[in-house]
């Protein structure tokens, strides 16, 4: 019998259900109280509209104290790095949003090896999250590793130059890249739909892979496979970028002004962008998932495979200058301390087994059980 006091435990569950129908809802809570992660690279020559893309994707400024070179430095400029990390957070969803930009791609005049430094970017991600999985504390690892790759397409190259295709074709096994036709506004309908075929002709051609729009479930509803339809159909995605806020008919909207009218940067009729948008937030979890699990476990397998290097051109990777005795970093040099330090705890531990085993009480010995003094 239960105390007049202690108050009887309820049932959330009704009659005949055990309840773990409710464990996808205990997934959704923990998931958003950790958020979410993202790393968005972009890559294309100069003058293409990256930055406001990108401004206009998230509703934010990532780049407020950016310089644009002028025409004298962009002779001698070299391609750069430049990573940019904001937290946006929306109906209580906190994503810890990271998008690379790479300034100087295709800027100068010779730019043969131009993108090596973005392939070493990528490839210094993968290393960094191995490490950091190879480590002691795992439980707290910042997943830098680039999930998508945002690749501009210049409107009036009239298809895919060299410098594109060599680029795509050296990073496609490392990265998802989805192309962009960038300022669609600057093509009729004819030239947009002429332009998307030639560049997924040319893709097929070379070989290059780019990310594959994964296939609907035969359960899924017929809106969810329209829209799969007209996402695919869509690529590449020709797109407008604009922050500029217009008031058009009454409804103030955004996009560009022209004296023959106004471009809508959210108008599907217009561009490509909301499709852009609703492929890059609904398949979010997928490109990381395969990222995971298909260009990370190639970059592991070829690591293991190299006996621990991987060659980055002429320069060789971290565990190349461990092994060979030369400068360490600071990631480096952390690293090597926990891995002796989990080789002293083996070691006594080692010790500690081989103690109790010599100090057992008594053996076995021609079939008779004896004592053994101690």
């Amino acid at each position: 019998m239960l105390a007049a006091n202690e108050e009887t435990f309820v049932n959330p569950e009704q009659s005949g259900y055990v309840g773990f129908a409710n464990l996808p809802n205990q997934v959704h809570r923990k998931s958003v109280k950790k958020g979410f992660e993202f790393t968005l690279m972009v890559v294309g020559e100069s003058g293409l509209g990256k930055s406001t893309l990108v401004n206009s994707l998230f509703l934010t400024d990532l780049y407020p104290e950016r310089h644009i070179p002028s025409a004298s430095e962009k002779i001698d400029q070299t391609v750069k790095i430049d990573a940019s990390t904001v937290e946006i957070e929306e109906r209580g969803v906190k994503l810890r949003l990271t998008v690379v930009d790479t300034p100087g791609f295709g800027d100068s005049l010779n730019s043969t090896d131009c993108f090596k430094p973005i392939i070493q970017y990528i490839d210094d991600q993968f290393e960094r999250y191995l490490n950091d999985e190879s480590g002691l504390n795992r439980r707290h690892i910042i997943d830098n590793r680039v999930h998508c790759c945002f690749y501009f397409v210049n409107p009036s190259s009239h298809g895919l130059k060299p410098l594109d295709i060599a680029f795509m074709k050296a990073v496609h096994h490392k990265v998802n890249i989805v192309p962009v036709l960038a300022k669609a506004d600057t093509l009729t309908q004819l030239e947009v739909t002429t332009l998307k075929r030639k560049i997924l002709d040319q893709i097929d051609e070379f070989g290059i892979r780019i990310y594959p729009l994964p296939d609907c479930d035969s359960d899924e509803d017929e809106d969810y496979k329209e829209q799969c339809r007209q996402l695919k159909n869509a690529v590449p995605f020709a797109v407008v970028g604009a922050n500029t806020i217009i008031e058009v008919k009454g409804r103030k909207v955004r996009g560009r002004m022209y004296p023959w009218g106004v471009v809508e940067v959210e108008n599907p009729e217009h561009c490509d962008f909301i499709k852009l948008r609703t492929m890059l937030i609904t398949h979010m979890q997928d490109l990381q998932e395969v990222t995971q699990e298909s260009h990370y476990e190639n970059y592991r397998a070829e690591k293991l495979a190299n006996g621990g290097s991987i060659k980055h051109g002429k320069s060789t990777g971290s565990v190349d200058r461990m092994e060979n005795g030369g400068d360490y970093s600071d990631k480096e040099r952390e690293l090597k301390q926990k891995e002796a330090e989990l080789r002293r705890m083996q070691e006594r531990l080692a010790r500690m087994q081989a103690e109790i085993e010599s100090k057992k009480p008594q053996h076995i010995q021609n079939g008779d059980l004896k004592s053994q003094d101690l």
